[in-house]
């Protein structure tokens, strides 16, 4: 019996749900991160994460499908651990990876956002002060 298929049918279910746990992990605990990145406006938070988690199962699950093919026959049960060790830990770090990358943009916008806030005068400018003379 080729095992090959044993592989496939253990690494598909298994790489579909890291990716579905890991996008629902990342969504729910991201919301608050989000509505602060978007100065508490809650409505553009979820938006953002809606959108953020559909990116990221369009590409993870992409990925999964395209690193499923295994280019040898496998012919052992440790071929088959083998192959699926190698196989997950790459989606893993996939996953990581595209975590990272999300969290690097964001904490970008978050910076830039606090700059420009803290930028802005408190109060409105009422008038001009009489420039001081200098001293000699």
């Amino acid at each position: 019996m080729d095992l090959t298929v044993v592989s496939y049918a253990v690494y598909l279910p298994a790489a579909t749900g890291l990716t579905v746990w890991v996008a629902r992990t990342l969504s729910r605990h991201g919301r608050l991160f989000l509505a602060d990145v978007f100065g508490g406006d809650e409505k553009l938070a979820d938006a953002v994460n809606h959108l953020l988690v559909v990116g990221f199962y369009l590409l993870n699950l992409g990925f999964v499908a395209l690193w499923m093919k295994t280019g040898r026959s496998i012919g052992s049960i440790t071929g088959v651990f083998d192959s699926l060790s190698v196989k997950l830990g790459t989606v893993l770090l996939v996953l990581g990876a595209l975590h990272l990358v999300n969290v690097y943009a964001l904490t970008r916008i978050r910076r830039r956002g606090l700059m420009e806030h803290e930028q802005r005068p408190p109060v409105r400018p009422q008038g001009w002060t009489a420039q001081a003379a200098p001293q000699l």
